[in-house]
């Protein structure tokens, strides 16, 4: 599977996870921003990069390119994000639909790639462990601009962002079935 069909993939899962959550989902015409996708959070738009993770059978991890890329007739260039390009980064691991949830300072702390450990061992986890299915900070950066340093807990319930909102949530619509 190329690149660019694994990264249509990543963002479509990450796009409907997003609705299932209740969010209200932009996205851009074409590929010439440094985000691929935008929330509307109470007016506030909040600007996402999706990264879809690759598995290294020798070191038993997943990564991700924590870099933007590239590429013209002749070569492919890596460089690395500024913090002004998105808010967030949603890394995405298609093999058990699990996703990270990152602010950009925090993601773009890394120097190229970033290691995401699903298998429980006996060594510390990686700091990337801290946003594994972190929600919650998209809703907090509605509240209040979330950093590197920002609180984890899960204490913004979804709905109280979307007052005005007409349409049902997801786990409205589940309790109706």
């Amino acid at each position: 599977m190329d690149t660019k069909l694994k990264a249509d993939i990543a963002e479509s899962a990450v796009i409907t996870e997003l609705l299932k959550r209740g969010f209200r989902v932009l996205k851009p015409v074409g590929d010439r921003l440094p985000y691929d996708l935008a929330l509307d959070l109470n007016s506030k738009l909040l600007r996402i990069q999706v990264k879809c993770a690759w598995y290294n059978k020798r070191a038993k991890s997943y990564f991700v390119d924590a870099r933007r890329t590239k590429t013209n007739r002749r070569r492919m260039v890596r460089e690395r994000y500024d913090k002004e390009d998105f808010d967030f980064a949603i890394l995405y691991i298609p093999d058990n639909h699990t996703f990270y949830v990152m602010p950009i300072d925090v993601f773009s702390g890394y120097g190229s790639t970033i290691c995401l450990i699903e298998t429980d061992k006996r060594q510390r986890k990686p700091k990337s462990a801290d946003y594994r299915e972190c929600w919650n900070l998209l809703f907090e950066w509605a509240l209040h601009p979330v950093t590197g340093e920002g609180n984890l807990s899960n204490s913004v319930e979804p709905l109280e962002l979307f007052k005005g909102n007409t349409e049902p949530s997801f786990d409205t619509m589940l309790e109706k079935v």
